[in-house]
């Protein structure tokens, strides 16, 4: 489904949730109280700005009785194939986002993976996998990536554990693309980049991802990332103190000169290396 007609089936979803809201006899805050958001995202629900969780989509049509509608609906816009459950309300974000901040403790974020890295990756996790379905993630993922080239592309800060740089995926010559490619989008300020180097000790975040999305017209999310799972944060509060963390791990990172540098390093390592093979 192209963005345009997404987007004008999300403002459908928004209008058909407060026609059948206003029928209930509910406020937009009595509605909120009962599945469990604040008035104010039921408002953002309805004029499309933000996009609610499945849960909430199921609670809506069990309160306003509506047989399925909204949770229908819900899965016909943001499921897609190509992502995985946990992950597709968030590709919808980072579409919204006018900031994106990560940090990246293992492997290269989606948003900033070349091909060739997105496909070792894709059959490092999926091995027995047809060459079509790794295709077909791979593209999807350049696909997510367009929004740092758009005209209105969100301002992106990504911090990069050193571990990163170090783990070989694919081959030395895979990953000499890979790193050539941070730089050159934070040469050209697409982006910028950090590296939390070894030497800096314990993480403030060991064991997962972490990414910030900040909106226009909306409250700021939290995404975090573990095996086989992720969790979307809105609370206020866990938002909060997932913001400190990052802005902990941003202290301790290199600076971004110091971080290219590095990332220039190990791309010049790995070169030479594929080129003695």
């Amino acid at each position: 489904m192209a963005n345009g007609s997404r987007q004008a089936a999300w403002e459908f979803f928004g209008t058909e949730l407060k026609r059948r809201r206003e029928e209930a006899g509910f406020t937009q805050a009595e509605l909120g109280s009962r599945v469990f958001v604040s008035g104010g995202y039921i408002g953002q629900f309805e004029q499309a700005i933000r996009k609610p969780q499945l849960d909430v989509a199921g609670r809506i049509d069990e309160l306003l009785q509506t047989d399925g509608f909204f949770e229908r609906m819900w899965r016909k816009l943001i499921d897609d194939h190509r992502y995985a459950d946990y992950f597709a309300a968030v590709v919808e974000l980072e579409r919204l986002a006018i900031g994106i901040s990560e940090f990246a403790p293992l492997v290269v974020p989606g948003l900033l993976q070349t091909p060739a890295y997105a496909r070792a990756i894709t059959r490092a996790t999926n091995p027995f996998v047809s060459a079509e379905y790794v295709e077909d993630k791979v593209a999807a993922r350049m696909e997510r990536s367009r929004i740092l080239t758009d005209a209105t592309r969100p301002v992106y800060w990504a911090v990069l554990q050193e571990s990163v740089l170090r783990t070989v995926v694919g081959d030395a010559a895979t990953m000499s693309q890979q790193l050539d490619h941070i730089v050159a989008l934070a040469r050209d300020w697409v982006v910028m980049v950090q590296v939390l180097p070894f030497s800096a000790g314990a993480c403030p975040l060991p064991t997962g991802t972490l990414k910030l999305m900040e909106f226009e017209d909306a409250p700021p999310t939290a995404y975090t990332e573990a095996v086989f799972s992720g969790n979307l944060l809105d609370d206020p509060a866990l938002v909060k103190r997932s913001q400190g963390a990052y802005d902990l791990i941003r202290a301790a990172a290199l600076s971004p000169e110091a971080s290219l540098a590095l990332i220039e390093s190990a791309a010049e390592d790995y070169r030479r290396c594929a080129s003695s093979t």
